[in-house]
């Protein structure tokens, strides 16, 4: 059976030599032949794969109204993540090249069912692609810029760079950042030690909440036990990182190591003591439990700061003597939380009134605090 290939003119541009990068163009009718969307999902064993969002029906639906009306400009490039069995013949010829792109013809392999892997993925253009899979000018030529990049590590870390204009949703771009071991810039630095302790939390047997904790991957079934949002546990740990926080110890400065697995033992045994200290309010959802809002993480947060300092003086991360005596300083507070009934003492607010602002997490968090030192000082 004789290969069918895509063959197009391309420019080869010289940037980076372990990774070709092409500039082509291809019909609109071929990109869906071509490429394929990486969904963000995981499998049975928690390992993630891919790390593309849902479609934005409504996005496409816009994009597609536009290239089936009159006089289409559609200079939106895509940019695919090529298959190493691409093939590029450069032309001979003194003009073929001028020391930063080379002219000649990039060969894509196609696959020999409709219902075989495409060759390539989409790293950014995903709701542009569709709608061009579906337009009735499917011989629009599309703008295209590929490297060739089997490696799905590559493919998310440009997918993360190109993205920083347009922001992506924010649980996305925290799953994704574990996964990605390049030099990442500043900001997206700062956010992936929180999202590597999360995923852990999520995925770890050993941990309170394990598969409580939504995240980009989580499905939307009706079963599924995920009622955590993953935010508000970032922030939470995050804040925490801080010179003030009971995780900052762990962190040498001098030469940018983190003590993760302490760390983790740290939030493991803090939020284990939480969920047997308050086991009628643990696992619920935000509905019915404050205690499982981004209210109730980012307040009891802040309070493990106040706790943990306590109780890693005196006992090692991660020990059952840890565990008890974390337990025994939630005990102070226990008597006065409504997580799920009720109103709260002194502010006088009713349980489901509080929200996951800044406002409401700074007066529960004080709150908090408060009647944990009072009662610390009234046992002492």
């Amino acid at each position: 059976m004789t290969e069918e290939v895509i063959r197009r003119r391309a420019l080869r541009i010289e940037q980076n030599p372990g990774i070709p990068l092409y500039v082509f163009a291809l019909e609109a009718g071929e990109i869906d032949r071509v490429a394929d969307v990486a969904r963000i999902s995981r499998d049975e064993a928690g390992r993630l794969f891919g790390y593309q969002r849902p479609e934005k029906k409504q996005h496409v639906k816009q994009i597609l109204e536009y290239l089936d009306s009159e006089n289409v400009l559609f200079p939106n490039g895509l940019i695919l993540a090529l298959p190493t069995s691409v093939r590029f013949r450069g032309s001979r010829g003194p003009n073929s090249t001028d020391g930063l792109s080379t002219i000649g013809t990039l060969e894509i392999p196609l696959p020999e069912s409709p219902t075989a892997p495409r060759p390539a993925f989409i790293v950014d253009g995903q709701q542009r692609s569709l709608a061009l899979a579906r337009t009735r000018r499917s011989k629009l030529p599309v703008t295209v810029a590929g490297f060739v990049a089997e490696d799905v590590e590559v493919q998310r870390d440009q997918f993360l760079r190109v993205n920083t204009v347009s922001p992506l949703p924010g649980n996305l771009v925290t799953e994704l950042l574990p996964e990605v071991h390049t030099k990442l810039p500043t900001k997206l630095s700062a956010k992936k030690l929180p999202s590597v302790l999360v995923n852990a939390l999520n995925q770890d047997a050993d941990s309170p909440f394990k598969g409580l904790i939504k995240q980009a991957s989580t499905t939307t079934d009706k079963r599924s036990n995920a009622v955590v949002k993953d935010n508000s546990l970032i922030s939470a740990i995050e804040e925490s990182l801080k010179p003030s926080g009971a995780l900052f110890p762990y962190k040498n400065l001098s030469n940018s190591t983190v003590d993760t697995a302490t760390i983790r033992n740290i939030l493991i045994t803090y939020w284990s003591a939480v969920r047997d200290t308050f086991p009628d309010a643990w696992g619920m959802s935000p509905t019915k439990s404050r205690l499982m809002h981004g209210v109730g993480i980012r307040s009891m947060g802040r309070l493990m700061d106040r706790v943990m300092d306590r109780v890693l003086a005196v006992a090692e991360p991660g020990s059952q003597e840890a565990y008890e005596r974390a337990k025994a300083e939630l005990a102070l507070i226990a008597p006065h939380c409504r997580w799920t009934k009720g109103r709260w003492p002194e502010l006088n607010t009713p349980w489901d009134e509080l929200q996951n602002t800044p406002r409401h997490i700074s007066t529960l968090s004080n709150l908090l605090i408060r009647i944990y030192f009072q009662s610390r000082t009234s046992t002492s």
